[in-house]
């Protein structure tokens, strides 16, 4: 299935049914009276985010999304049926945007919201809701009222636990195929992934966590350059950052700190998130040259630094578990504190 998070949307709910001008005209039956009923609203338009979808795909060829009108009012004081409501089903995680892409309407973070993007117009009456002492038989109705009109853009921020980060051929694609069934491209050149990949890791029976493989940062993103902040909003949605860097690259802590800067750079907490660095292909050194890198490396940056190989599968399993631990207890830390009730020593 092909990778989308950002799309153009036209929606426009449904006008209101107009009122009917009826009379009541019966056998044996004088003095009818007025009878035209109302009529129905027109459908709404909601959206909602629904688990088992991270693209937007489906609203890449169809973009326009319109209410059905309400029934008209009938004789008889028949009211008209309200239009059918639209739903549109979105992955997790989607951002609702006004037409200038920067007013947030509604972010759709968790599975199961549903907001009104536009309401339907109200139905007319009809001329049975105007009869009254002074005036026993009124010859008009209400037409429908029109219904919202609006141009939306939907921008998805992928959910994920845990999100793989580092420049260009840091080797995250062959880390995550190494850790879960995802299968993201891998070849031996730059920008080989062009969008976000997911991937579920299985740790034990009954414990898992998503992790995101991202698509490389270089110098500039923030402001636009190569693939710029397009994919840089699906880390803010990680819980944590894993931070691959080549160890065979010429220096791994200007690698460090080119990423570094970049997330920074964006802004909206990324740079605050829990960050775990590891140096990544180290099947290509000698054990001796990778731990002087990594020493050389962490004296740099002031943190520690894990040895990984996501070809040979070396510190793979450690790390992944290092992962679990630090998604624990952030689970943990947000988790709200529950109250004790106090026990009573009352007893019937």
């Amino acid at each position: 299935m092909k990778f989308l998070d950002q799309t153009k949307i036209y929606i426009r709910s449904g006008n209101g049914g107009a009122g009917a001008v009826s009379f009541r005209r019966e056998k044996f039956i004088p003095f009818g009276g007025p009878d035209g009923g109302d009529g129905g609203k027109g459908g709404d338009v909601w959206i909602e985010s629904v688990d088992g979808l991270n693209t937007l795909i489906d609203y890449r060829y169809q973009q326009h999304f319109n209410g059905k009108t309400g029934g008209h009012g009938m004789g008889q004081n028949r009211h008209g049926a309200d239009g059918e409501t639209i739903t549109l089903r979105v992955p997790t995680g989607t951002q609702v945007l006004e037409e200038d892409k920067e007013t947030l309407i509604a972010d759709l973070s968790k599975a199961g919201m549903r907001i009104l993007l536009a309401r339907g117009g109200n139905g007319g009456f009809g001329n049975n809701y105007f009869k009254s002492s002074v005036n026993q038989a009124p010859r008009h109705a209400n037409p429908g009222l029109d219904g919202e009109e609006r141009t939306l853009w939907l921008r998805l921020k992928l959910i994920a636990d845990a999100g793989l980060v580092g420049l260009p051929n840091a080797g995250k694609s062959t880390f995550l195929r190494s850790v879960s069934s995802a299968t993201p491209k891998v070849a031996d050149y730059p920008f080989t992934t062009l969008h976000p990949h997911l991937g579920v890791v299985t740790i034990g029976q009954g414990e898992r966590f998503v992790m995101a493989d991202l698509p490389g940062l270089i110098e500039g993103a923030a402001e636009g350059t190569g693939l710029g902040t397009r994919f840089l909003g699906h880390v803010e949605r990680c819980v944590a950052l894993v931070h691959l860097i080549d160890a065979t690259a010429e220096s791994a802590t200007e690698a460090y700190r080119t990423v570094r800067a970049e997330l920074e750079a964006y802004g909206e907490g990324i740079a605050d998130k829990p960050e775990i660095v590891a140096l990544n292909k180290i099947d290509a050194l000698t054990p001796a040259e990778a731990n002087r890198k990594r020493s050389a490396l962490s004296r740099a940056i002031g943190k520690e630094v894990r040895l990984v190989s996501g070809v040979s599968g070396a510190g793979v399993r450690e790390l992944v578990n290092e992962i679990a631990a630090m998604l624990r207890e952030r689970r943990i830390e947000e988790a709200p504190e529950q109250k004790e009730e106090p026990q009573s020593d009352w007893a019937p």
